[in-house]
């Protein structure tokens, strides 16, 4: 079972998949719409509270709803902590903070066992859960932690639970991991590595606001208390949009498509010729997984019936192709010495490609 796959105690459960198999077309119709219209309710909601980050917050609402987790990157102030905040408190979840720092232990994201005394005397362990133990979870600043403290997340992103003290304890569902970083090296940073960045279905670029926007920031932050998010939705309702989006079909073209792009980014082995001939591919050290393309079929399935929309579509995989793909590609010395981008990596790729058959 891969990583994006329904887990024990996580998103979905078999019995629910039939029951979404076996449902009429009148009763998927009336599921469809209430996907659209409770998805279009969080995207108000967050967007009353966060200004001109409209593409930013859907693409996070839709990792959300596909069960996946976010690395937001972004310069210092532009909103990044406040949108995780935000769209907790729209869907009145349990929110956790860590602001990853060089000093942090594993111990102090996890839980650690503590002894205690009892009212008899008599000693014994007892765990203290770490603040891992949320249904979101903002790991501030992640790239300031040493690799060791990272990897405390590892498990959790992926299996939805934690091993300590000799024991795994699941983490109740909903559960997601919001990141930031900032995207220029800065003293005391530590590079996350790659194998923690595939753990991230998608890599969210947050934008510095224009004139405008700053504006309508100001309006609303320096009059009062600012705007707050109130609940408009329930986890349960988080697990129910996440159990019908996995029922959305994606027609064979459209999966072939997120497929396709996905092995585009194999880099050429040693010795198998001009790497001028390879596309993409010459421009990489390392490519993308097939994680990427679950993330992207992922991801269409739930932009679909945010849409509208009753299957997945190629141009709803190309729309997510960037957020899919950008943390997942490990560029040559060449192509960073030419000044490429993952950003322009994926462009490249999306036109090296090209849509099967022209449908979309």
């Amino acid at each position: 079972m891969n990583e994006l796959e329904a887990k024990p105690g996580g998103m979905e459960t078999a019995a629910a998949a039939t029951a979404v198999d076996s449902s009429s077309p009148e009763e998927i119709a009336r599921a469809a719409e209430r996907f659209q219209d409770l998805f279009a309710k969080l995207r108000a909601e967050v967007a009353r509270v966060i200004v001109g980050l409209d593409e930013v917050v859907e693409q996070t609402l839709i990792a959300l709803v596909a069960g996946g987790h976010v690395l937001l990157e972004g310069a210092p102030g532009v909103g990044k902590t406040r949108l995780c905040r935000t769209i907790a408190g729209a869907l009145d979840l349990d929110f956790g903070r860590i602001q990853f720092t060089p000093d942090l232990v594993p111990a102090d994201v996890t839980g650690t066992t503590i002894v205690v005394e009892g009212d008899d005397g008599r000693k014994r362990f007892e765990f203290r859960p770490g603040p891992i133990f949320a249904n979101v979870l903002l790991a501030d600043e992640i790239n300031r932690a040493t690799p060791k403290t990272q990897s405390a997340l590892l498990e959790a992103m992926a299996e939805g639970g934690v091993t300590a003290g000799g024991q795994t304890r699941a983490i109740a569902p909903p559960f997601c991991v919001v990141a930031t970083q900032n995207p220029i090296e800065l003293e005391g940073t530590f590079p996350l590595p790659e194998a923690q960045l595939d753990r991230f279905l998608f890599k969210v670029a947050v934008p510095a606001p224009g004139v405008a926007d700053v504006v309508r920031i100001l309006e609303r932050t320096t009059t009062g208390a600012g705007p707050e998010a109130t609940p408009v939705a329930t986890g349960a309702d988080v697990l129910e949009l996440h159990r019908l989006a996995r029922s959305v079909p994606a027609a064979p073209h459209v999966l072939r498509d997120a497929a396709s792009l996905v092995v585009a980014t194999t880099p050429p082995a040693d010795g198998a010729g001009d790497r001028s001939d390879a596309g993409v591919g010459r421009w990489l050290r390392l490519g993308a997984s097939p994680r990427a393309a679950q993330s992207m079929i992922l991801g269409a399935k739930v932009r679909a019936l945010a849409h509208g929309r009753p299957c997945a579509s190629v141009e709803d995989v190309r729309a997510l192709a960037a957020p899919a793909l950008r943390h997942r590609l490990v560029l040559t010395f060449e192509a960073e010495a030419e000044g490429l981008t993952g950003d322009e990596l994926v462009a490249r790729l999306l036109r090296q490609v090209g849509e099967p058959g022209g449908e979309r």
